[in-house]
């Protein structure tokens, strides 16, 4: 998704960002992390929520696996990816996150990190004590709801996973993870049918189950059909309904 960003995103004082206190009521995602409804009043209240705004840089860590848990992360600006270790060091990753969407939620029952989040890219979060968050959401049980909501929607997204690793083929599942990106980016204000790739094609095909070549014959397979255009990193979808027809418009959404 591109990144929507207020003025202060751009302040030419980098080193001051971490410190900075952002506020709910002005910012320009707040329609995806707030609760549809909630009155001025209630809006300003979270203002108080939000402990600071922080930056990465691209290959910073947000967490690592097995630190204490102490807050939520909103994603602000950037591309995060999230990922675990197997016993035997291969790495795993389970998901990519973009600004509107939360990170630590792994850590909510064991009070510790799961896995690691790592910046793709320039990015800042907001950071949202946990206990803050469920002291508040006792005032305002709309917040509670909606952050029930959200977990509900990365339990879908994670059988939306399943389902793409059990029974598509490398063709489908490269497919399904371009129509999500196209979907999300879309929600965000961007472009559906043009956007640039973030993570590698390692990446990619470590969360999809795909080998790097075979992620490499799949976008060369789509690109030779006409399906999509690829410059890079950059995507351009040329054909939308033909991509949708691949996989029988499964798993586009979030």
């Amino acid at each position: 998704m591109p990144h929507p960003a207020t003025p202060l995103a751009h302040l030419s004082f980098p080193h001051l960002l971490p410190h900075i206190k952002t506020a709910c009521s002005t910012c320009g995602l707040r329609e995806l992390c707030l609760p549809v409804g909630l009155t001025p009043l209630e809006i300003e209240s979270l203002d108080e929520l939000v402990e600071r705004r922080r930056s990465l840089k691209r290959g910073e860590y947000l967490h690592r696996n097995g630190a204490p848990f102490h807050a939520l992360f909103a994603v602000r600006q950037g591309f995060f990816k999230t990922s675990v270790l197997h016993e035997d060091g291969r790495e795993q990753v389970t998901g990519f996150q973009m600004s509107g969407e939360l990170l630590g939620m792994d850590a909510i029952s064991s009070e510790r990190h799961t896995c690691d989040a790592v910046a793709l890219e320039p990015a800042e979060v907001c950071e949202v004590p946990f206990a803050k968050l469920e002291e508040i959401s006792r005032h305002i049980p709309t917040l509670m709801n909606h952050f029930h909501k959200i977990m509900s929607r990365e339990i879908v997204r994670d059988h939306g996973v399943m389902l793409l690793l059990g029974s598509m083929s490398a063709e489908e599942r490269l497919t399904a993870f371009l129509l999500n990106l196209s979907h999300r980016f879309s929600t965000r204000g961007g472009s559906s049918s043009a956007f640039q790739l973030r993570m590698t094609r390692e990446d990619i095909g470590n969360y999809l189950g795909l080998k790097l070549e075979t992620v490499s014959r799949a976008f060369s397979k789509l690109q030779a059909d006409g399906l999509i255009k690829i410059s890079n990193k950059h995507i351009e979808i040329r054909d939308p309904n033909g991509l949708r027809k691949i996989i029988g418009n499964e798993f586009t959404g979030r």
